[in-house]
């Protein structure tokens, strides 16, 4: 299937605060320049906000991990799980059409969808309320056939249910998810044949329906607002933890003993640092020369710089540098200005911008200028 660009686009996305927030915390997850690493978590909440990844969407938090407009697009693109274009205002459909599905009736199904969302998988409904696709094995084939709607399962779907379903959900009701014909998990049809009396102590659902049922979200968004899962170094509000308030128990056995190892050794002399090796962070900052708009003769490709892209290159331009021998003239402080201005720091010193200016400003050529110019790089 190909999937592109939708050809209509919103004018601009920016994550809510509080998803911004959430997204930040989970760049604490990932290495120093590895920050790329987080482009799925990143996508699947932009699309957990509004619904499908638009282009401006996958720009966004291109320029939030310093990368590529294009490679966020290929991962965008490669994984069906994120929509590609807009989806129902209150649910997406997603019905299983794989061998147990399809022999149970999921044919059916997809006709119920045809008949009251759109003809065509993708679709918006007449009132934008829904959306639907046929997708491959969602892994309930003993309660087939079966619709994932938002987060949950509807399953041993008829028709006629499934129509009950989707008329309630555009009344704003949310039908209880799980088996529909009575079922409690999947067990026989005829009811359980084993464990004796002990099946009177259940609850009234299985556990994924009764947390569904508890939580009344089966087609809510993330909003942003929910306490987020949280990784060792981040505490409940997914901020980073101070090193000193890391807990123990969360180091390795590795780590351990190399910091009791590390702890034992008498203190060494300290040198000082030259101040081409002292981190950009550490040095005062001192304002470069900046110009108010390029020379004569034009602005340079900034994007022949490794790391920089359209957005970094417009936000270099409006603090006043448009040329590669200003920022060959960078030095340590000045370094520090401009990282102090950038969304991500340490990125002028990891992918090497002065030593790369120097050698453009010279009329020389980089291996990756020379990528640039013959078009292989977004």
């Amino acid at each position: 299937m190909l999937r592109r660009l939708h050809h209509t686009q919103p004018e601009s996305f920016a994550f809510t605060p509080d998803n911004l927030a959430w997204a930040t915390a989970q760049l604490t997850k990932y290495p120093e320049g590895r920050e790329a690493s987080a482009i799925i978590p990143l996508l699947w909440r932009a699309q957990e906000q509004e619904g499908w990844l638009s282009k401006p969407a996958l720009e966004y938090v291109a320029d939030m991990l310093g990368m590529a407009y294009i490679r966020a697009l290929e991962v965008a693109s490669f994984y069906f799980m994120f929509q590609m274009q807009p989806t129902g205002s209150v649910a997406h459909v997603q019905v299983c059409g794989t061998t147990s599905c399809m022999i149970c009736g999921a044919e059916s199904l997809i006709a119920v969808c045809q008949e009251m969302i759109a003809a065509n998988p993708h679709d918006l409904s007449a009132d934008g309320k829904f959306s639907w696709e046929e997708v491959e094995c969602l892994g309930a084939c003993s309660n087939a056939p079966m619709v994932q709607i938002g987060k949950d399962f509807y399953e041993d779907l008829t028709p006629e249910m499934l129509r009950d379903i989707l008329t309630r959900l555009g009344k704003g009701d949310v039908p209880l998810p799980g088996p529909q014909n009575g079922r409690y998990g999947c067990e026989p049809a005829g009811g359980p044949v084993v464990l004796g009396e002990g099946n009177n102590a259940r609850a009234d659902h299985n556990g994924s329906v009764q947390i569904a049922s508890d939580i009344g979200e089966t087609v809510k968004r993330i909003v942003g607002t929910e306490v987020p899962l949280t990784a060792p170094w981040t505490d409940r509000g997914g901020r980073p933890r101070n090193d000193e308030a890391a807990p123990v128990e969360f180091m390795t056995a590795a780590k351990q003993a190399a910091a009791e190892k590390k702890a034992a050794k008498p203190a060494e002399k300290k040198v000082a640092p030259k101040v081409e090796d002292t981190p950009a962070s550490d040095v005062a900052e001192k304002k470069p020369r900046t110009m108010k708009a390029p020379r004569k003769a034009g602005a340079d490709d900034l994007k022949q710089l490794k790391g920089v892209g359209p957005k970094l290159e417009e936000t270099l331009n409006e603090l006043g540098f448009w040329h590669f021998d200003q920022i060959a003239k960078w030095g340590a402080a000045e370094i520090a200005w401009v990282d102090s201005r950038l969304k991500f720091k340490g990125r002028i010193e990891r992918d090497g911008w002065i030593e790369q200016a120097e050698k453009l400003a010279a009329g020389e050529e980089t291996g990756f200028s020379a990528r640039v110019k013959k078009g292989k790089i977004y």
